[in-house]
């Protein structure tokens, strides 16, 4: 999952830890979020939409790998 939180959030000229207590997550949660380490719950990509005053689809995008036999083992 691709995401724009990081380039928003430098827009807003917010720091992550600022960030995490606006949404009530932790700091680790939002770097893990910007570097692609971990995807959000929908409710919290809702929530991070809201703030930011975006539509979920500008902010999170699903690269869908191609579909083959070689992608199974990916699912």
């Amino acid at each position: 999952m691709q995401n724009r939180v990081a380039e928003l959030r430098a827009k807003w000229l917010m720091s992550q830890t600022e960030l995490a207590r606006a949404l009530g997550i932790s700091r680790q949660t939002v770097s893990a979020i910007e570097n692609g380490r971990w995807t959000p719950s929908l409710e919290l990509a809702f929530a991070i939409s809201d703030f930011f005053g975006r539509d979920i689809e500008e902010i999170f995008r699903y690269e869908k790998a191609p579909a083959g036999p070689e992608n199974l083992k990916n699912l």
